[in-house]
This record gives structure tokens, sequence and C-alpha cells, in this order.
């Protein structure tokens, strides 16, 4: 299989506080963004990578990659108006077709392991779909018109990326107009009419969204070192 992965990296920073949109934050010296590209290249050093940017952002990534000389080989796609338009915007530099086996994934997850990445893909290449998930550890409650209520904490998974699929299924989905109910690409897939698997994901693969978040991800840079 031919394999593609899209980062979307579209995030302005804005519960970091800061005017550096997230994906751009070091990490112990490296960015945030180039971590998540390397983890797939180590994946697999053939791995096709799209990077979705906005297209004011594509400049300062630019001068990023000559700082750190960053010269890991990736094309850039523009952002667009929502992550479904992101997503479809990086789709366009996807071949369209059952032998090409691509992955969406978080710009801000720097973390997904080789295991998770590799389950993955492997089981879209089989089966077409794959979202990798974790179990929930803490107790859930369902907040009703009537007030909360517990709920079996073991019928519930997180849902993590990459999320991966065979492209001409996902190239198939992308052609529905977008609704609000898309959250990720496997509400996408699921609306278009395919059941989506479910593959082991990692508890260190986090998205990066909060200065909380960024402290445990230093911590696990230096944990790794």
């Amino acid at each position: 299989m031919e394999k593609y992965i899209i980062i979307v990296a579209g995030g302005k920073g804005l519960r970091m506080g800061g005017d550096i949109p997230k994906q751009f934050l070091p990490i112990e010296g490296k960015p945030v963004l180039m971590r998540t590209i390397d983890s797939f290249v180590r994946y697999d050093k053939d791995m096709h990578v799209i990077v979705v940017l906005p297209i004011d952002h594509q400049s300062y990534w630019k001068e990023l990659c000559g700082k750190y000389s960053f010269t890991t080989p990736h094309s850039i796609a523009n952002g667009g108006e929502t992550r479904f338009h992101s997503v479809k915007n990086g789709l366009a530099l996807v071949p369209n077709n059952g032998n090409c086996v691509v992955g969406v994934h978080d710009g801000v997850r720097p973390f997904a392991s080789n295991a998770t990445i590799s389950v993955a893909y492997d089981t879209a290449n089989e089966k077409g779909t794959a979202i990798p998930v974790i179990d929930c550890v803490d107790s859930i409650r369902r907040t009703t018109e009537n007030g909360n209520k517990a709920e079996d904490r073991s019928l519930y998974k997180l849902a993590q990326t990459p999320q991966v699929f065979k492209a001409d299924l996902l190239h198939k989905a992308y052609e529905q107009d977008f609704t609000n109910l898309f959250t990720d690409d496997a509400s996408v897939v699921e609306a278009a009419g395919h059941p989506v698997e479910l593959t082991p994901g990692n508890r260190e693969n986090i998205k990066i969204t909060t200065p909380f978040d960024l402290i445990i991800a230093e911590a696990l840079v230096k944990h790794a070192e």
C-alpha cells in the first residue's frame, strides 16, 4: 500500500493565551508540528506527508523550517473555513484509488506511538477504516434537562488520531456537504454509510490545546530522552 498522512494544523492557539499558534510552540527546543511530522516519518520513511496550514501561517512555517534546519519532505495545502474543509483541501493531493491508504492527524498530537500508527494503517488497508481509541478512566455523567446521571464508562471510548482510511473511501465521504455534526473524519465516513473499525491508541497521544498540555508534553519528551 502507498501511505499518505494529512496533518491538519490550523489552530490559532487562543487557549494558549499567546500570539503564536500552538502547533508552532517549541517543546524542548523543537516546534510541536515538526515533532508530529517526525512521528510518521519514523514509522515509515516513505510516508507522503501533507501539512494543511492557513495561508497566513505558511510563510512563518517556512521560516521555522529554515531556523530549525527541518528538511523532511512534505507538501502544503491551504487551510479551510472548518476542519472539514481543511481536510478536503489536503485530500485533493491524495490519489483517489484503492491502493492508497490515507490518515488524518491533528498537528498538535506529536506523541502517536509507532504501534498506534502501524495498527491503524494495517487495519485500514484490510478493512477500509481505522480509528485509534483509548478507554475512559474517569467516571462519566450525562447531563439532561432534569439534572444529570451516571453512565457506564465501559461503553465509551475516547477517539484519537490518526484516523486512517482507504483513499477512495475517504474521497467519496468528503463529497458530502458539510454539517456541524462532522466533528472528525470518522463522523464524515459514518455519515456516508461506512462503519468504522476501532484500534488501540496510546494514552500519551494527547492533543496539545492548553498550557497544562504543554507542560505534560515537555515531561513526555524529557522522559523519552
